[in-house]
């Protein structure tokens, strides 16, 4: 099929190389021009596993532009543009998506179908259809929901799709059956759904997520206090069928540019909706989240038995997650840079996001490595579960500085194994 995919940003790049992977003829439009040369040219603008071998083994099925009137030969168009949070308010901030819309309506008519991808306040694909059939156009919404480090995985083998499309629109949904041919093919579950459903989906999963996560890390509040282990707690509740183990990890909480901005967003628009109420409780996840990054400063305190001002810390990890290089909203570059306000060097080092973080935080002295970090610290802390530092060796480390204090800000590594080794381990909740 010709399919054009607009925003070529992380959703859209990703979004089009994998397109064009299930043998469909794509072309990607950005108006970004230094983004749509680097993906020309093979090379992905941000770190993401996989995409590279993509960009550069696409057999000629896969093209970038700015120029949106090249579309016009295509029949599916993906929106894929951002949905930042609004400045100076919890709302989504739609400017992008109406404006992708927008520059659509010339090049789309008859025959054509354009599908959101993009996250977006409940409404809004009710409130574009009305543009998109005034074309003679059809409207789905198929919302996506990758994970940061497995987007193309996700893209490629996803774990279920869903379609929002006017009820009764079989043709949209025949469309969409065949630009995801493949993955239907091995059992992947489709749902057809209503617009407001389709668009509720991927909101309601990250605002379940987040409660997870907030959750385990409101008990690891409490194990604090009573001397409980937070990690055996959730063990041992994750046995039950009901709540599973998955995501129900303390540590310093979730980040990254989606699920902050998009749990403030369903909250703005619940607001609106004249029903708030029903997710007030998504106003302390946020707070339980945030706290979890101002108690990895005060342990830092409680350790070093003095003053910050002047002391030397070394910061393993700045992503919000491993496999990836996005610092957006990330907790671990939230706490180096709450350290450093404080008069702290903090030495940080990432395996890919150091670029990303200098960009925004250029305060902090960023290392190579973590040799490189470590050297001279006073306490380190991990803050990214990254490989590399989930399986760094205490008795090697420990040839590398004079510091004996670590504060696992993920619980990741073996607690027992660094206290043999003569370290002073602090965990969140242990």
């Amino acid at each position: 099929m010709r399919i054009s995919v607009i925003g070529c940003g992380y959703l859209g790049a990703v979004h089009a190389a994998c397109m064009a992977e299930l043998g469909h003829d794509v072309i990607g439009v950005d108006v970004d021009q230094a983004k749509i040369d680097a993906l020309s040219e093979g090379r992905a603008p941000f770190f993401e596993p996989g995409l590279p071998e993509l960009l550069k083994t696409e057999h000629g099925r896969l093209r970038f532009t700015t120029d949106i009137s090249e579309v016009s030969r295509a029949r599916v168009h993906f929106v894929a543009v951002g949905t930042p949070q609004l400045e100076g308010s919890n709302a989504a901030d739609m400017r992008f998506v109406d404006a992708s819309i927008d520059a659509l309506l010339p090049h789309i008519g008859p025959g054509h179908l354009v599908v959101g991808k993009s996250t977006v306040p409940v409404g809004t694909a009710a409130r574009l259809a009305e543009k998109v059939e005034a074309t003679g156009a059809e409207l789905a919404w198929n919302p996506e929901f990758l994970r940061e480090g497995f987007a193309v995985s996700d893209t490629l083998t996803p774990d279920r799709l869903v379609y929002g499309v006017r009820r009764g629109d079989d043709r949209a949904s025949d469309v969409l059956d065949e630009v995801y041919r493949r993955p239907l093919s091995t059992g992947t579950p489709r749902i057809v759904t209503d617009y407001a459903t389709a668009e509720l989906v991927k909101v309601s999963a990250n605002a379940f997520l987040a409660t997870k996560i907030s959750f385990i890390n409101a008990m690891a509040e409490i194990a604090e206090v009573t001397g409980a282990d937070v990690t055996t707690l959730a063990d041992a509740i994750g046995h039950d069928v009901r709540i599973g183990r998955r995501f129900l990890n303390a540590g310093v909480g979730f980040g990254g540019g989606c699920l902050p901005k998009d749990l403030r967003a369903f909250q703005a628009r619940a607001e609106e909706l004249g029903v708030g109420h029903a997710l007030a409780f998504l106003d302390d996840v946020d707070q339980v989240n945030l706290r979890r990054r101002r108690r990895v400063v005060e342990l830092v305190a409680e350790e070093l038995s003095s003053e910050l001002s002047g002391a030397v810390v070394a910061v393993l990890g700045l992503a919000f997650k491993p496999d990836s290089d996005d610092v957006r909203d990330s907790p671990a570059l939230d706490i180096a840079s709450q350290l450093a306000l404080r008069g702290v060097t903090v030495q940080a080092t990432d395996p890919e996001a150091i670029p990303t973080a200098q960009a925004r935080v250029p305060a902090l002295d960023y290392r190579v490595n973590t040799k490189a970090a470590v050297d001279g610290a006073d306490i380190l802390i991990l803050l990214t579960e990254w490989r590399e530092f989930r399986e760094l060796d205490p008795a090697e480390v420990a040839t590398w500085t004079t510091a004996r204090t670590i504060i696992d800000g993920r619980n990741c590594l073996d607690a027992s194994e660094w206290r043999a080794h003569g370290w002073t381990y602090r965990g969140l909740g242990r």
